[in-house]
Formats: structure tokens, C-alpha cells, sequence
């Protein structure tokens, strides 16, 4: 909560009047001064969390409506254009709330939606999943006692939300879009409420695959955490991150127990050595000699150029068991790369070298494209 420009240069001391959460009054009292600003009232109550801003309404497959009322409207012998998808959302759905309160959409206003497409979710005859329209539109339907079909006075939806999917079309096949299949993300396990926070960071930045592992620094009780008693609020939290950055293709998540058994079992069925470069973070100790970055980490020969792929592999904090686990990566074809010296929070390191890699392999495929422009180019004889 920022002061006024007013009371910004002096130190202040904040404290809340007992007015109540509904109506928050607050004292400012200057360090230096004599008296006290009273800020304005706000009728507003507070959040304790930060609101979510969604950049594109996303729906799960089996939110999508059954259309048999439309159809049968159609008559037999009708022709005309099957009719579009939609969604009803209820009245106390977040993204209800959202279109009425941050949005302030009125009936007929277009929006920004998608339906999260993955393998192995649940079936959906319509064949939806996975595409994205700009040209959704909504329309409210009143409940109780409130008749208007829009918006209250204090912003508060008038009921639920019907959102029709017009022109669904799969996501855009550019260079931005593709690069969030470039980049797959092995995790040692972080504790419950720090995993929580980095799902939607992860969703956020794009991983093709997210193979969340057990390490000597993670204690075996964080995987008895609700986000695998309940998968569901596991792929909540990766869905609040697509939301965010406006697409739908939903991360494949694996859980291994052993990193061990995980290296010699399956890391080479789900990343092939030749396909893939392996890299894992670690951090720079003092007096060693100095580490390589990311940028420098090499690609296989004879993967594909033009969509470069990595597999990074971020240790617990503390970094990975040394020299244990670190042996047995680079026994496994993994490239020791570092940020520096500092010992740094999972979520920190695991944006940090999420960017950092996702521009190495845009970096690795703009190089061989130059390179292929060059050698197309012919020099004509004096």
C-alpha cells in the first residue's frame, strides 16, 4: 500500500484505526512533524492475497457445454453452421468475479479465451482442446433478485457468466510460442507452500515437461504434501500461470521419488541424449576454478537447429549433494553451469535459469539461421 506523493518523503508510521476491514482508515504519523494525515477511506475490503490478473480466460475440456439444446433448436432438415462452444461459469467463480470486477464487461464484450489442451486430459467429443480465440464473448445471466444483466454498482457479478468460444484457432506456430516447448525443467522437490508459489512461475515461463524429484536435501514428507493427495490443485496452480501469459498448452508433469533411479530408468526415454542438452545449476564455491554459464552449454550434433532443445535440472537450495549427485549427473550427460557464488531461493534460481535458457536455445536457433541464410548466398564472379 503506497502514501500519497505528499507524504512520501517523510518516514512514516503506519497503523490502522479500528474501523474494521470493510473501511480501513490510516494514520500516518511523520517521523519529524507535528500532527497527522488521515488518509481517505476505501470502501473496498483487503485482500490478503495479490488479485489475479488473467491475460486470457482459460477453460478445462469438460467445462465445455453440452450443445444438444442448440442443435435441436436447428430443426430437422436445417442447415447453417454448427454452433459455437460455450462455457457457464458460476456466479462465485474466480473468473466471474474477474469479468465483473476488474473488467467491468457488459453483455456482448469480447474477451481473450483458450481451453487447456494436454495429453491425457479428459475427453472432449468437440475437439477444443488447445485452441485459443481473441473473439470470445459474454453474456450475463441475472440471479435472485437482481435483473440487470451486467455488473452491480459495487462490482459485483449479477449472477453466472455464459462465454461463447467464437473462432477457435490453435495458438500461433511462431518463434515466442514454440520456445515454450523447448525447454524441459527437472526440480528437486521444494517444500509445500514454496512449491505452490513456483507452479504458476513455471507455467509462466514455459517447460514442455516438469519432472518433479526427490534429492538427498529433500526430506521424504514433502511428498506427502496436498498437491499429490490432490493432483487437481496441482494443475490449478499450472493453469493460473497460463492464464498469465495467455496460453494453453499445460506442462506434463512426472513425480519421481529416486533421482537415482529416475537418471539410469527414464531420463533417457522422456529426453533423448541426442535430441536434448542436459545442463544442471549448481552454485560457484569459493576457490574453485570458474564454472561455465548457460549461455555456454553446448547442443548435441544432429539435433534438429531450428528447435533447439534443453533439459535443465535445479537442485534443492543449498544446491545439489556434493560430490554425490553432482558425479551422477555428469555421468549422465548433464553440463555443470552456475549463476555465481550465492546460494540462492529455488524460486529465484528457477526463473532465473528458466529465462536464461529459453534464450540460449532462441540464441541456437537464430545462429543456424544465419548460418543458413550465408551458405543459400551466392557471390556473383567479377
Amino acid at each position: 500500500l503506497a502514501a500519497p506523493a505528499e507524504f512520501s518523503s517523510s518516514r512514516a508510521a503506519l497503523a490502522f484505526d479500528s474501523h474494521g476491514p470493510s473501511s480501513p482508515r490510516i494514520r500516518i504519523a511523520p517521523s519529524r512533524g507535528v500532527g497527522v494525515g488521515i488518509l481517505p477511506c476505501w470502501r473496498r475490503a483487503y485482500s490478503g492475497t495479490v488479485p489475479l490478473r488473467l491475460n486470457r480466460f482459460l477453460f478445462d475440456p469438460c467445462e465445455i457445454d453440452s450443445n444438444e439444446d442448440d442443435i435441436a433448436s436447428l430443426g430437422v432438415g436445417d442447415e447453417g453452421p454448427p454452433p459455437h462452444p460455450t462455457v457457464t461459469l458460476r456466479k462465485d467463480d474466480y473468473r466471474t468475479v474477474h469479468a465483473a470486477k476488474v473488467l467491468g464487461l457488459q453483455n456482448g464484450d469480447r474477451l481473450r479465451a483458450g481451453v487447456v489442451g494436454e495429453a491425457g486430459g479428459c475427453n472432449n467429443e468437440d475437439g477444443v482442446e488447445g485452441l485459443v480465440t481473441d473473439e470470445a464473448t459474454v453474456q450475463w445471466m441475472p440471479e435472485g433478485k437482481i435483473k440487470k444483466a451486467e455488473p452491480t454498482r459495487n462490482g459485483e457479478p449479477p449472477g453466472s457468466l455464459k462465454i461463447t468460444l467464437n473462432s477457435l484457432v490453435p495458438p500461433p506456430d511462431d518463434a515466442a510460442s514454440s520456445s515454450a516447448l523447448s525447454v524441459s525443467l527437472i526440480l528437486a522437490l521444494p517444500r509445500p507452500l514454496q512449491l505452490g508459489r513456483l507452479l504458476p512461475m513455471i507455467a509462466q515461463m514455459g517447460v514442455d515437461h516438469l519432472v518433479l524429484t526427490g534429492a538427498k536435501k529433500v526430506p521424504k514428507d514433502y511428498f506427502g504434501s496436498h498437491f499429490f493427495r490432490k493432483p487437481n490443485e496441482l494443475r490449478r496452480c499450472l493453469v493460473e500461470g497460463l492464464c498469465q501469459a495467455g496460453d494453453v498448452r499445460l506442462p506434463k508433469v512426472t513425480v519421481v521419488r529416486s533421482l537415482k533411479q529416475f537418471l539410469e530408468d527414464d531420463a533417457d526415454a522422456l529426453f533423448p541424449p541426442g535430441e536434448s542438452s542436459r545442463a544442471f545449476a549448481h552454485p560457484q564455491r569459493m576457490g574453485q576454478p570458474a564454472l561455465p554459464r548457460l549461455r555456454d552449454v553446448a547442443f548435441p550434433h544432429g539435433s534438429d537447429p531450428k528447435l533447439p532443445k534443453m533439459v535443465l535440472a535445479v537442485g534443492p537450495e543449498g544446491g545439489w549433494e556434493e560430490d554425490y549427485e553432482i558425479d551422477m549427473l555428469k555421468k549422465h550427460g548433464f553440463q555443470q553451469v552456475t549463476l555465481g557464488t550465492r546460494v540462492l531461493r529455488s524460486d529465484v534460481a528457477v526463473v532465473s535459469l528458466l529465462g536464461l535458457a529459453h534464450d540460449a536455445c532462441a540464441a541456437r536457433a537464430a545462429t543456424d539461421t544465419n548460418i543458413g541464410e550465408c551458405e543459400s548466398t551466392t557471390v556473383n564472379p567479377i
